[in-house]
């Protein structure tokens, strides 16, 4: 009798003794004070950017008024020549849209457009003048200055064909196969130029 009240005993003190033990943490896996179960920061300690999109605009040809520009659609062309445009947010790509002064359904084709996101920059005039990528961004509504791109904070590093650009990149002009690259940078973050663009065969 003595010896079943002592197994009893001992079976109720290893069944307490298991469920207190499993309230602790898992070895490794403390959560730290103040932090809240799937919320952390980056794994590399830096702060998230968030995504960029600068959308093309509907207003087709109050944007290419704004630019000084028109609807060339159907008119036979004197120049068409290929400009490719990369805008970073650090490390990040921000999205060309496509059919900026462009749109097939509305038959508008401005002198400067987009067909895709490829960020191939289409210049198509039925005279020979002189565009500048500082047209283009007022035809797409976004501002562009010696120190700004859109709302994107930072500082500003232009690249033309490999090489660093010093002043307005709104002077810019755009000619055949051309590529520019406009990075704006946080402080102490060091502007990377990317590999240079590898045009499709249609247009080498």
């Amino acid at each position: 009798m003595r010896s079943s009240v002592v197994g009893l005993a001992l079976a109720v003190l290893t069944v307490l003794a298991l469920l207190v033990g499993g309230t602790a943490p898992a070895e490794g896996r403390t959560a730290a004070a103040g932090s809240t179960a799937g919320i952390g920061a980056p794994a590399d300690g830096r702060s998230a950017r968030s995504a960029v999109s600068w959308p093309a605009p509907t207003a087709l040809s109050e944007r290419a008024d704004a630019a000084a520009l028109r609807n060339v659609w159907g008119e036979r062309l004197a120049e068409h020549v290929h400009t490719h445009l990369t805008v970073l947010d650090g490390a990040t790509p921000v999205t060309v849209p496509a059919n900026v002064g462009h749109s097939d359904r509305l038959r508008f084709a401005a002198q400067l457009h987009t067909h895709d996101t490829s960020g191939i920059l289409h210049v198509e005039s039925p005279t020979r003048r002189a565009f500048t990528l500082g047209q283009f961004f007022d035809e797409w509504g976004v501002p562009l200055s010696a120190w700004r791109v859109g709302g994107l904070r930072g500082e500003l590093t232009v690249w033309v064909d490999g090489h660093r650009f010093i002043g307005n990149p709104r002077t810019i002009e755009l000619t055949n196969r051309r590529e520019i690259v406009l990075a704006v940078t946080s402080i102490g973050e060091v502007p990377r130029l990317p590999p240079a663009f590898d045009w499709p065969p249609q247009y080498r």
